[in-house]
């Protein structure tokens, strides 16, 4: 008897925490999205959670901006989310770092809002704002130019220029950076 008293009673509590759950309310703020290329027979994948500008154009890079808040700033974990992803199964020459098969966390380092630096990150898989210096693997001067209009959804984007040259770009806001990525 007893132990169907207490059976019935975690029966009870149980549907009763799963009656109080609530359905997820509409897309997530910030969708995953991944830009994909393949080169050579392999593939180049970057893999984020996109963020929108939403009405802040002119308040998200700076100290004072929207990103100044996160712990990790001045390195931005360059999306939303979970750290941003590369994942290559070639290894690859981002700017000067050679990039070993496997999968790596980007960040941007945003000290100069002109000069961004590109972080690779040897670590993956972790939270957006967990950022261990100690696991970089390289970093590479971006190029910077600014978007022809307002670039609302935070996109990257992988351009094959042809002869195992490649160009990895993040777009978002008012702001393009880029690198030059070559196949081994």
């Amino acid at each position: 008897m007893k132990r169907l008293l207490v059976c019935t009673s975690l029966l009870f509590v149980a549907t009763s925490l799963f009656a109080q759950q609530k359905p997820p309310a509409g897309p997530p703020a910030s969708p995953p999205a991944k830009a994909e290329l393949t080169v050579a027979g392999k593939s180049i994948t970057v893999t984020y959670s996109s963020p929108k500008v939403n009405g802040r154009a002119g308040a998200i890079f700076g100290k004072d901006g929207l990103i100044g808040k996160d712990p990790s700033y001045p390195i931005w974990r360059a999306g939303a989310n979970a750290a941003t992803v590369l994942h290559t199964d070639i290894t690859v020459t981002i700017g000067g770092v050679t990039v070993p098969k496997g999968s790596y966390s980007l960040w941007v380092d945003i000290t100069d809002p002109d000069g961004w630096v590109l972080v690779i990150n040897k670590q993956s898989g972790q939270w957006g704002r967990t950022y261990d210096k100690a696991q970089d693997l390289g970093t590479v001067k971006m190029t910077m130019d600014k978007a022809p209009e307002l670039v609302e959804n935070l996109r990257y984007d992988l351009k094959d220029l042809g002869g195992g040259k490649v160009t990895l770009s993040l777009a978002w806001e008012n702001r393009i950076a880029s690198v030059p990525v070559t196949v081994q």
